[in-house]
């Protein structure tokens, strides 16, 4: 196998933590050994052994002399719940490290490389980057721009139509697109709406799902007239705790932030360690964040059907001329059981 094979190794152990490591990364790592693949590891979820410790606690013999294969660069530094993966490689006398992507992360970002290197260990970087940006775009977004990164979903009709005129809108999309959503949820740290979708569908905005483990996501509300229904599902069921209120007027609620701007909203986000939303709108929410270049990612679900009229996905952000509209790039599609699905970044 090549230095790529075990690098595609740990992308794909490092999936395998998806939606549970927030607001780490997600990490496989893969241990070799007079040729063989001896270990391997990932993180399983945030607070829990890092990818390198877990592989190194998975291993049954000695790992002076290995290499270990990881695409994220091994973290150096203390100030987080478990230790530090460069020291213990150190300790445990590993003769190489390969890696995908350096860590962004201003704690990191080359000095894990840097330390290894001072102990003698001989370090390779940078295979396979871009298949290890892709799977941490979350991550890799946060941690250079310092605010979340923001995953913007819209279902409609083909003529962009997200419900009746009336507000029906029970169901444009079939069971499996319903379904994908709740996996889409799953993968994020927090699900958004505007105040007009909890006045209109009194939603849980939590995860559905059969097998789902993980913790709920919290739950994020903006008004700018701070006409919220307190008798929400919301802000009176078990998940109430997460509920997040960003309002631009005062509020006598639990968890309220008063704001002037989105921006200023977002930032409040990444303090509290929030680097992965879900904006499910509505269309004014959604036309605010794109006006404001707030968002990253778009997944459309398209039924194929026309209303002509109704309410559309999308309000006015502000677009002059035709040339400088937004644009997804590296789009992903398919067909899914009734419904077009594509998935494209913006910026």
């Amino acid at each position: 196998m090549t230095n790529e094979d075990y690098i595609r190794k740990t992308l794909e152990l490092a999936r395998q933590g998806e939606g549970k490591t927030f607001p780490n990364p997600m990490v496989g790592a893969v241990i070799v050994k007079d040729g063989k693949i001896i270990s391997t590891g990932y993180h399983h979820r945030h607070g829990e052994a890092h990818a390198e410790l877990d592989a190194i606690n998975n291993a049954d013999q000695s790992l002076e002399g290995a290499t270990i294969y990881v695409n994220l660069e091994p973290c150096c530094h203390t100030n987080k719940k478990t230790p530090p993966c460069a020291q213990r490689l150190i300790l445990e006398r590993f003769k190489k490290v390969v890696i995908c992507n350096l860590d962004p992360n201003p704690a990191v970002n080359g000095k894990g490389v840097q330390l290894l290197r001072e102990h003698g260990i001989t370090v390779e970087h940078g295979i396979l980057s871009e298949e290890g940006e892709k799977i941490n775009e979350v991550f890799f977004y946060a941690q250079r721009n310092k605010k979340p990164f923001v995953h913007l979903k819209l279902a409609t009709t083909l003529d962009g139509k997200i419900s009746m005129a009336s507000g029906e809108s029970q169901w444009i999309t079939g069971p499996r697109a319903r379904e994908e959503v709740h996996i889409l949820r799953s993968h994020s740290q927090a699900v958004m709406v505007g105040a007009q979708t909890v006045r209109k569908d009194n939603p849980k905005l939590n995860v559905r799902l059969d097998n789902f483990t993980s913790e709920q996501p919290f739950r994020i509300i903006f008004t700018k007239s701070g006409n919220l229904p307190v008798s929400s599902h919301v802000f009176t069921d078990e998940l109430k705790a997460r509920t997040i209120v960003y309002s631009m007027v005062p509020l006598h609620l639990e968890n309220v932030m008063v704001i002037k701007s989105l921006e200023e909203a977002m930032e409040d986000l990444f303090n509290r360690h929030i680097i992965s939303v879900f904006l499910e709108g509505g269309a004014n929410l959604s036309s605010a964040f794109m006006k404001a270049g707030l968002v990253n990612r778009v997944s459309m679900f398209l039924n194929p059907s026309f209303l002509g009229s109704g309410n559309s996905a999308m309000g006015d952000f502000g677009l002059e001329v035709l040339n400088e509209r937004p644009k997804l790039k590296d789009i992903e599609s398919r067909w899914m059981e009734g419904d077009f699905f594509l998935s494209g970044r913006l910026n």
